[in-house]
C-alpha cells in the first residue's frame, strides 16, 4: 500500500515540477479568425443560364477535350497540355504547340475554373466558352482553323449523333463546341483533401505545423488577401514583383495602366504541391522558391501590388507554410480517358 502511495506522490511531484517547463516547450494551438471554416468550405458549381449543365453535353465536351481531331495534324488534344494525372496542367515551364513552337506562358491548371471570372494569365478570356477556339486555332497551340474543325466534326456520323443528343440538333456550330467543352471543364474540381476534412471539424486531419502554416497564411503573412476562399484564389491580377521586360501580363491589354503592368492572374493553390513549376512562365521550380520571392517582397516598382512587401519569415515559418500547402493536395483519384467516336 505504502509503495503505491509513494509512487502516486512521486508522480504528482514530477508533474508539478516539470509541468511549467513542458508548457513552455509545447507549441500553442494557433489562433484563427472567426468564420474561417465557412469561408473555406466547398461551394456548389453554378452553371451559367446560357450554358446550363446536361450530362450529354458534359460527356460530349469530355470526348472533344481528348480528341486530337481538333488539331491541325491530329496529333494534339486539349488534354495534351491539360493532363489529368498532372492536376490538369503539364509540368512544363512553357507549353509547346503542335507546330513545335513554344507558347509564351505555361498551361494553367483547369481545376476549379468554374469559379474563375476571367480566364488566362492576363484575363483576356471573358468566359470559359471563349477560350476553346482561341486555343484550337492558334498557330502556337493546336493550329486548326475554326472552319476546318467544324467540317471535321460535321463529317463524323458519331459526332453528329453526340451533338444531336446534347443540343437537339446534329448541326455542329462553334457555339455548341464551345459550350460542350466549357460544360465538361466546369466539372473539373479538386477532390477532397486533408484541409477539407479539417474545415469539416476533424482536428486530426492536418498536422500541428500545417495548422501553424495556415494561421500564418491567413494572418500575418497576408497570403489570403489574394489566395482566398475554397479555390484559394480571388481571381484578381497582381504584380508580385517577379516578371520583367516586355512580359507585361494584363498590362498588354491596358498599356496606359501602370497598375496592371506585370499583373498576372492569381492562381488557385489547390493541388499546388503537384503542379510545379510555378508562376505564369514556370520561372519558379519549387514552392519554397515561391515563398522566398514573397518573403523578399519582389521587385519594388510602381506597378507592384500594395499587398506585396518583405515578410521577414523564419525558416520555421516557411516550413510551416509548406506543410499547410501540402494539405490542399487532393486524395488520389484515377481518371480514365473516354473512348473516341472514330
Amino acid at each position: 500500500m505504502m509503495r503505491h502511495i509513494g509512487f502516486a506522490w512521486g508522480w504528482v511531484f514530477w508533474v508539478l515540477a516539470l509541468g511549467p517547463a513542458m508548457a513552455q516547450v509545447a507549441p500553442e494551438a494557433p489562433a484563427l479568425r472567426a468564420g474561417w471554416r465557412e469561408e473555406y468550405a466547398r461551394p456548389v458549381v453554378i452553371y451559367p443560364d446560357d450554358d446550363p449543365f446536361s450530362r450529354a453535353k458534359a460527356k460530349l465536351g469530355e470526348i472533344l477535350f481528348f480528341d486530337p481531331v481538333l488539331s491541325g495534324a491530329r496529333t494534339m488534344a486539349c488534354a495534351t497540355c491539360h493532363i489529368p494525372a498532372m492536376a490538369w496542367a503539364d509540368h512544363r515551364a512553357k507549353s509547346v504547340g503542335e507546330s513545335g513552337l513554344g507558347m509564351p506562358v505555361r498551361s494553367p491548371t483547369l481545376l476549379n475554373v468554374a469559379w474563375a471570372a476571367r480566364l488566362g494569365w492576363d484575363g483576356k478570356f471573358p468566359t470559359l466558352e471563349s477560350v476553346a477556339f482561341r486555343a484550337i486555332s492558334a498557330e502556337t497551340n493546336m493550329n486548326l482553323s475554326e472552319a476546318e474543325a467544324l467540317r471535321r466534326l460535321q463529317g463524323s456520323p458519331a459526332y453528329v449523333r453526340l451533338f444531336e443528343a446534347s443540343f437537339g440538333t446534329g448541326r455542329v456550330t462553334a457555339k455548341s463546341v464551345e459550350q460542350a467543352l466549357a460544360t465538361f471543364e466546369r466539372g473539373l474540381q479538386s477532390g477532397p483533401a486533408p484541409f477539407d476534412r479539417w474545415v469539416a471539424g476533424d482536428e486530426t486531419a492536418v498536422s500541428a505545423p500545417a495548422k501553424r502554416g495556415f494561421a500564418l497564411f491567413d494572418g500575418g503573412a497576408g497570403c489570403s488577401a489574394c489566395h482566398s476562399g475554397w479555390t484559394f484564389s480571388d481571381h484578381s491580377f497582381q504584380d508580385i514583383g517577379s516578371a520583367t521586360g516586355a512580359d507585361w501580363g494584363r498590362g498588354i491589354l491596358f498599356p496606359s495602366s501602370v497598375a496592371l503592368r506585370y499583373a498576372f492572374k492569381v492562381p488557385s493553390l489547390r493541388d499546388a504541391v503537384i503542379r510545379a513549376p510555378f508562376m505564369h512562365d514556370g520561372s519558379r521550380k519549387s514552392l519554397i522558391s515561391v515563398i522566398d520571392l514573397y518573403d523578399r517582397g519582389g521587385i519594388d516598382r510602381p506597378s507592384r501590388s500594395s499587398l506585396i512587401h518583405p515578410l521577414h519569415l523564419s525558416a520555421g515559418d516557411k516550413a510551416d507554410l509548406i506543410s499547410f500547402l501540402a494539405t490542399l493536395t487532393s486524395d488520389r483519384r484515377d481518371f480514365t480517358a473516354p473512348l473516341l467516336p472514330h
